[in-house]
């Protein structure tokens, strides 16, 4: 079954993979100064994994840049909770090797355990995949 664009701008492209039952975004350039287009995104996301009724979600942030403090706060705060809400229970994120090297995310994987969702951390999109499919899967 073909994957469906949920969102697609020259930022980012969210899709939902049926066959993967997961939600899927890759960041095709640096998007600190777009907000609006992250949000949207996100947001976009959200309402795919609610929409599928799916809980896996999977990031390629490898040609992302570090987000604002607004877009952190706005994450953190606002889409997080609500994505969780939604059903969300595991995100893997690819990230740039000097990132998952430097373990500046450990707090942020360390808090969002306590609200109920797993994560974990990868250099390649193959890995992230590989641990999302060990946990199961809705079935619809």
């Amino acid at each position: 079954m073909p994957n469906i664009t949920l969102y697609d701008s020259p930022y980012v492209t969210v899709e939902y993979w049926p066959d993967k039952k997961l939600i899927y975004h890759t960041i095709h350039q640096p998007m600190s100064t777009q907000l609006a287009v992250f949000k949207e995104a996100l947001n976009a996301g959200t309402d795919g994994l609610q929409k599928y009724k799916v809980h896996k979600w999977l990031s390629d942030d490898r040609k992302n840049d570090a987000l604002t403090q607004e877009g952190n706060e706005w994450s953190f705060n606002e889409w997080q909770p609500r994505t969780v809400q939604a059903g969300w229970k595991y995100w893997a994120m690819v990230v740039p090797e000097d990132l998952a090297a430097a373990g500046t995310l450990m707090p942020v994987i360390d808090i969002l355990f306590e609200r109920g969702l797993r994560m974990n951390v990868f250099t390649t999109l193959e890995q992230a995949i590989a641990w999302l499919d060990k946990f199961e899967t809705p079935s619809t």
